[in-house]
């Protein structure tokens, strides 16, 4: 089993096992000569008569484990384009005209019309 287990992951052992336990339980030939005795300690239970089986290396069972494709391609950093302040800046403007613009459409209050309600408010009161 020793040998067995470094061939394999535990994922693999658990699949191994799980697909021959349904053979066995499918009424598939035993791959191992079991006595009546054996099969009664185990129970006829086929996952354990699997292990059995596993463990004495007599499945003819073998896994695929493809490699990874390695690349040998250096990394390169992408090119970043330089804008000028002026360029920043114009952006900034016409952002802030596009959200003024959208809060008039929402009609959202404008800051002076907030300072004359104040005025206007504590004069009332």
């Amino acid at each position: 089993m020793q040998q067995e287990k470094e061939k394999f992951s535990k994922y693999e052992i658990a699949r191994i096992l799980g697909a021959r336990a349904l053979q066995i339980a499918m009424n598939a030939p035993l791959l191992i000569k079991l006595s009546k005795e054996d099969l009664e300690k185990v129970k006829y239970d086929a996952l354990k008569i699997a292990e059995i089986e596993f463990e004495s290396g007599v499945l003819p069972i073998s896994v695929k484990k493809p490699f990874p494709e390695r690349k040998e391609d250096v990394l390169r950093r992408p090119k970043e384009q330089k804008i000028s302040d002026e360029k920043i800046e114009e952006k900034e403007a016409a952002e802030e005209g596009e959200i003024a613009k959208q809060g008039e459409i929402m009609g959202l209050v404008n800051p002076e019309e907030e300072t004359e309600e104040e005025v206007v408010g504590g004069e009332s009161e």
